[in-house]
């Protein structure tokens, strides 16, 4: 009997506004679109949050406590591992001049203060496809590597590979960030989920398992063992 495919990896989202029915009625129609979500309150939080989980995008509030969200913004531009990390600003403030100052620090969008929660998501879409292109795609590639999310295939240059539905969810989230290392906790995170407790030694395993699907003999392994740190692909 034929098993269903499971769902691929949904993008991780970390909201960041003070305002308590802003922030819950944001979450509410992010996870309706069908993102995973994050929420705090302040910059301090959300840079630790961060440095915990780096989520696939940002929608940080200008005004926040402790630490601004322009200075958030600033700081995650300075980190070479998060130099990319799509942020959406979010603001009350409307001058052109504060516009350019948020584009400037590094923010790639900004939304004013009050706006329908349509158009945040369409913007949320559009920086995705734009920054992170294959969260936004039924089909990635990254070097002679092909992921179909619809149809659960994998193709190798023209040969099919043969994934398990873990090894699938791991490839899938190894192309959404090519070349970054993730340490096993960070995977076991990201690929079983926070709330599933799973020893690391299993990420060990279920790589093992990806490794010898992916690699014939003309092939290179595209998967790189970072001593003492973790995984990345590299292709």
């Amino acid at each position: 009997m034929a098993t269903e495919a499971p769902a691929p990896l949904r993008p991780y989202i970390l909201v960041v506004e003070d305002e308590d029915s802003l922030a819950t009625l944001l979450q509410y129609n992010l996870d309706k679109e069908g993102y995973q979500v994050g929420q705090c309150a302040d910059g301090e939080e959300a840079l630790i949050r961060i440095d915990e989980k780096q989520p696939d995008l940002v929608i940080l509030d200008w005004m926040l406590p402790t630490v601004s969200g322009i200075e958030v913004c600033r700081r995650l531009r300075q980190r070479t591992d998060t130099r990319n990390l799509p942020i959406i600003m979010l603001t009350a403030r409307g001058e052109e001049s504060d516009r350019i100052r948020g584009l400037d620090t590094g923010a790639d969008d900004y939304v004013v203060k009050p706006f329908s929660m349509t158009e945040l998501c369409a913007r949320v879409r559009a920086v995705l496809r734009r920054i992170r292109p294959g969260l936004a795609e039924d089909r990635v590639r990254h070097g002679d590597l092909m992921i179909d999310r619809v149809a659960h295939r994998v193709k190798r240059g023209a040969q099919e590979v043969h994934l398990g539905p873990t090894e699938f969810r791991l490839l899938d989230y190894f192309m959404q960030h090519p070349g970054r290392v993730f340490s096993r906790e960070q995977l076991l995170d990201a690929v079983w989920g926070s709330d599933v407790y799973v020893e690391t030694r299993t990420v060990d395993v279920h790589i093992g398992r990806l490794r010898r699907a992916l690699n014939t003999e003309d092939n290179n392994d595209p998967i790189r063992t970072v001593r003492s740190a973790g995984y990345a692909l590299d292709v």
